[in-house]
C-alpha cells in the first residue's frame, strides 16, 4: 500500500477527530444556535456560528489568493492550484432544499454535524438521525427523488454570466470588490459578535461560545488545505456527501464517488470524506469522556419516530439544496457562495417554521 494513501486517511481522520471535539467541547449546534435566536431569545450560538464564518472567510480567501488551493492534475501528475469550489447558484433548489433542511433538523433533534457528534456522546437517538438522514440522501442521490433532484437543479441562474457566483460579484468581482465585500461583511459581522462580549478561554465544562466559534474558523480554513493537498481535490468541511460515501463504502465496498479511494492498513478502503466523516464522532466520545458527560441515552419510541421522519427530510433537503448546515453554512459561506449564503438562509427561516409550530404555537 502506497505511504500516502495512509498519510492521506490519516489526515482526514486527525481533522474529523479535531471537530468531534470541538463540536462536543463547545456545544455547537446550528439547529441550537438558530433555534434560540426565536425559542429563547438568546443569541448565543449563533454570535459563535458567525465568528466561525468570519474567520473561515478570512482565511480561506487569503489561501486561494495566494495560490495554495491545491488540486491534483491527473494527466501531468502533480498538484496545482486552483480556485475554491462554489456551488452553482440555483435559487429554486437552494430555496426549498434549505427550507425542508431546517424543518428537519428541529424534528431531528439536532442539524447534520450536531447528529453526528452526539452519537459520540452516546445519544442513540443520533444514530437513528444519521440513519435516516442518509435513507434521505441517498434516494435523493441516486433513488426515487433523483428526477426530482435534477429538475430543480436545472434552474440555474447566471450573475453577470457566472454560473457560481460569490457576493462580490454583484459588486463587478474584481480583486478590489473582492475584499472590500470582506472587510464590510467581517466588519459588520463583528460589531453584532462584539456586542455580545465573547470571551476566548475554556470552562469547567468545556469551550466558550468564542473560543469554540474561532477553532471552528480555523479548522474550516486548514480543512480546505488537507483535503486539497492530501484528498486530491479542495473539498473543506462538509457531512452530507462524505456520509453518503461512508454507508455506500460499508454496503457495497464502493463509496459511489468521483473522488479518489484510499485503502487504510489493507481492512478499510475509501475516499479522504470517508474517513474525516468516520472520526468526527470518535472525536466528541473522547471530549465527553474526558468532561464525563458519555451517557448511552435511548430514546422514547414516539420520539424515534420524529427524528427519524426528520432526519429523511434533512437528507432530503441537503441534497437538493447542495449542501447541509455544514457544507453551504460554514465550508461554503467561507467562499461567500452566493448559493451558499441562499441556502442557509433557507435553512434558518425552515428552522424557525418548525420550532414555530412545533413549540411557539400553543403558547400564544
Amino acid at each position: 500500500m502506497p505511504f500516502g494513501s495512509v498519510v492521506s486517511a490519516l489526515t482526514a481522520v486527525i481533522l474529523g477527530l479535531s471537530l468531534g471535539f470541538i463540536l462536543q467541547k463547545g456545544r455547537f449546534c446550528l439547529n441550537s444556535a438558530f433555534r434560540d435566536i426565536i425559542f429563547i431569545k438568546d443569541l448565543t450560538l449563533f454570535r459563535s456560528y458567525l465568528l466561525c464564518v468570519v474567520v473561515a472567510v478570512i482565511g480561506t480567501n487569503l489561501l486561494e489568493d495566494a495560490g495554495l488551493i491545491m488540486a491534483f492534475d491527473q494527466e501531468a501528475g502533480q498538484f496545482v492550484s486552483t480556485t475554491l469550489l462554489r456551488q452553482n447558484f440555483v435559487p429554486i433548489a437552494n430555496i426549498l432544499g434549505g427550507f425542508l433542511f431546517g424543518l428537519g433538523i428541529v424534528l431531528a433533534g439536532g442539524c447534520a454535524s450536531g447528529i453526528v457528534y452526539r452519537l459520540g456522546e452516546g445519544q442513540m437517538a443520533a444514530l437513528v438521525a444519521i440513519v435516516g438522514f442518509f435513507f434521505g440522501v441517498a434516494m435523493t442521490t441516486d433513488g426515487i427523488l433523483s428526477p426530482v433532484r435534477e429538475f430543480l437543479k436545472g434552474f440555474n441562474v447566471e450573475i453577470f454570466g457566472i454560473k457560481n457566483p460569490a457576493i462580490w460579484d454583484l459588486f463587478g468581482g474584481s480583486p478590489a470588490a473582492k475584499w472590500i465585500t470582506i472587510t464590510v461583511f467581517s466588519i459588520a459581522l463583528l460589531i453584532f459578535i462584539f456586542k455580545g462580549k465573547p470571551t476566548f478561554g475554556v470552562v469547567r465544562k468545556g469551550y466558550t461560545w468564542g473560543l469554540t466559534g474561532v477553532l471552528i474558523g480555523l479548522l474550516t480554513i486548514l480543512a480546505w488545505e488537507v483535503s486539497s493537498i492530501f484528498g486530491g481535490i479542495p473539498r473543506g468541511l462538509a457531512i452530507t456527501t462524505p456520509l453518503r460515501e461512508f454507508f455506500y463504502t460499508v454496503l457495497t465496498n464502493s463509496s459511489h464517488s468521483p473522488f479518489q479511494e484510499f485503502s487504510f492498513l489493507g481492512i478499510f478502503k475509501g475516499t479522504w470524506g470517508v474517513f474525516f466523516i468516520f472520526a468526527i464522532p470518535l472525536g466528541a466520545a473522547l471530549s465527553a469522556f474526558a468532561l464525563k458527560e458519555f451517557k448511552w441515552k435511548i430514546p422514547p419510541a414516539k420520539e424515534v419516530l420524529t427524528v427519524f421522519f426528520g432526519s429523511i427530510l434533512m437528507g432530503i433537503g441537503a441534497v437538493i439544496a447542495g449542501g447541509c448546515n455544514l457544507g453551504h453554512g460554514v465550508t461554503g459561506m467561507s467562499t461567500m457562495s452566493i448559493a451558499s449564503l441562499t441556502g442557509i438562509t433557507s435553512i434558518i427561516l425552515g428552522n424557525w417554521a418548525m420550532v414555530y409550530f412545533k413549540f411557539m404555537r400553543d403558547t400564544e
